[in-house]
């Protein structure tokens, strides 16, 4: 059979070009990356989230100041080339002492987060992959433990640990990791139902082996969001416990710690109080732009 030659014609190059791959292969992290570089409210939260971090660690150690030197002859100085952000009732540098706050601060929230993804990821896992009974169980406990009131936690480990950094994280760690366990717990549940955890079993697969290695992993876009949000939240609790006196003892401070000591002097000292209840707005603000702009980056139906 011959076909005519008539019926061919040749491809035009505009035609040729409609094929072409305008965009390279990349991974789903890749592309997770450039769309949010693409936000750039959450690439801006992200510049500051960084720019805080790294003014907390590695700022003190530029200044003759330290948060606990007391000058009465220096007291409640206005904001100068000497002192950036003025002096406090006992002459103490704020600038220096909101930088020492910022580490206390941020400390609180980073490794209150950690353990907040490291025992939420485990307990809603379990609960979400084996069902049943034993989820019944664990969920029970997480709504008894839902039901206590975080001043109630800060004060038990108080009496235990004394005052301090210390219990605030303790506190914050035992609380904060059930959100993230209830959110582990849903995905992990719609997750197992799915085609490729059948196969890992009939290929073998253990229980632990299909948790960590196929089920967690594709949890991680929930996982990353919540926990960037779970940071300001942390925070936030934790300045609002120093702002009551539930916090760091003196001369440490943390945000609340200084927002607290300016409240007395507040109308005669405005700029005491604006300065460490600005670094707390603009800190939880760039999280929560950083937070927003993961969650459209890690979800597939947002992908242009």
């Amino acid at each position: 059979m011959e076909i005519p030659k008539n019926e061919f014609e040749k491809v035009s190059d505009k035609e040729k070009q409609s094929e072409a791959i305008v965009r390279p292969n990349m991974s789903y992290w890749q592309d997770v990356w450039r769309r949010l570089k693409l936000n750039k409210l959450a690439m801006a939260g992200l510049i500051f989230v960084i720019f805080i971090t790294l003014l907390a660690v590695f700022g003190p150690m530029f200044s003759k100041y330290n948060y606990y030197s007391q000058d009465l002859n220096m007291a409640n100085l206005s904001p100068s080339s000497a002192h950036w952000f003025g002096t406090d009732k006992f002459g103490r540098d704020i600038f220096i002492r909101v930088l020492y706050g910022a580490r206390i601060s941020l400390t609180v929230g980073y490794v209150a987060s950690l353990l907040n993804i490291i025992i939420g990821i485990v307990y809603g896992g379990i609960a979400g992959y084996f069902g049943g009974k034993v989820d019944n169980i664990m969920m029970r406990i997480v709504d008894i433990l839902y039901s206590i009131p975080m001043t109630i936690y800060v004060i038990l480990f108080m009496v235990v640990f004394g005052a301090g950094l210390k219990s605030i994280i303790i506190a914050l760690a035992v609380a904060f990791w059930l959100t993230m366990a209830r959110i582990v717990r849903g995905e992990i549940m719609s997750l197992k139902q799915q085609e490729f955890v059948l196969a890992a079993k009939t290929l073998g697969a253990s229980s632990t082996r299909i948790l960590l290695k196929h089920l967690i992993p594709n949890c991680m876009g929930p996982i990353i969001v919540t926990l960037t949000l779970s940071v300001p939240d942390a925070i936030f609790t934790e300045s609002f416990l120093s702002f009551i006196g539930l916090g760091v003892s003196a001369p440490m401070a943390s945000w609340g710690t200084l927002a607290s000591d300016a409240l007395d002097g507040f109308q005669l000292y405005p700029l005491q109080l604006f300065f460490p209840s600005i670094a707390i707005c603009l800190t939880m603000l760039a999280f929560n732009l950083l937070g927003d702009g993961l969650r459209d980056s890690l979800d597939p139906k947002m992908k242009k």
